[in-house]
């Protein structure tokens, strides 16, 4: 099995071979083909399997596939809420290495930064919105984070965040997401209130 076999866009295919990335990983195998066909899924992965490409890799090729917005500032196309600032950087820095052949804007906002540069980065426009949950309501009560034109949303470690406290506030973001949209949840355990969460949230 091959990343070519799965579909991938070429300018994905190089950016993934400069990086020597050359088999798929069984949790990629699975989720990039139905993620590239629209589906929603939740993926049952650890930290260390390649969970980040199953959904980096077909987010950034529907995001390039579809229509961008002509007119104003970008507002974010996909957001990927992540239960830890250093999570957040880690997958900003994945996204942005497999998309780097592409023209998409990656911006991380999480806790225990400054606010200024946040808003600044949300202000000239993003595509892509890496962002814990917490700070991410800090932006929406502001009015600085605009969640109305989300095409994907990724849950990543979403066990992890129940741990943390964060339903309250990923239910609040869920529901501030357009209904039209496609969900990828991914967690190493499937405990009853993610089940819930994903019965709620998703198709």
């Amino acid at each position: 099995m091959t990343f070519e076999s799965l579909g991938l866009a070429p300018a994905l295919l190089r950016a993934l071979a400069e990086n020597n990335y050359t088999t798929p990983t069984p949790i990629q195998i699975q989720a990039i083909p139905l993620a590239l066909a629209g589906h929603d899924l939740l993926g049952g992965a650890q930290t260390g399997t390649g969970k980040t490409a199953a959904f980096a890799l077909p987010l950034l090729q529907r995001l390039v596939e579809g229509n961008k917005p002509a007119t104003g500032p970008r507002k974010p196309r996909a957001l990927i809420l992540v239960p830890t600032r250093e999570l957040a950087v880690q997958v900003a820095d994945s996204v942005r290495s497999y998309g780097k052949h592409m023209r998409l804007n990656v911006t991380t906002i999480f806790g225990g930064a400054g606010m200024g540069p946040q808003v600044d980065n949300l202000r000239r426009g993003v595509d892509i919105l890496v962002a814990t949950p917490g700070r991410l309501i800090d932006h929406m009560e502001r009015g600085t984070a605009k969640l109305d034109a989300v095409e994907i949303l990724i849950l990543d470690e979403a066990d992890r965040m129940l741990d943390m406290g964060f339903l309250p506030a990923m239910k609040r973001i869920l529901g501030r997401v357009p209904a039209q949209r496609q969900t990828l949840l991914f967690s190493a355990t499937f405990e009853s209130q993610i089940k819930q969460l994903a019965l709620e949230f998703m198709r």
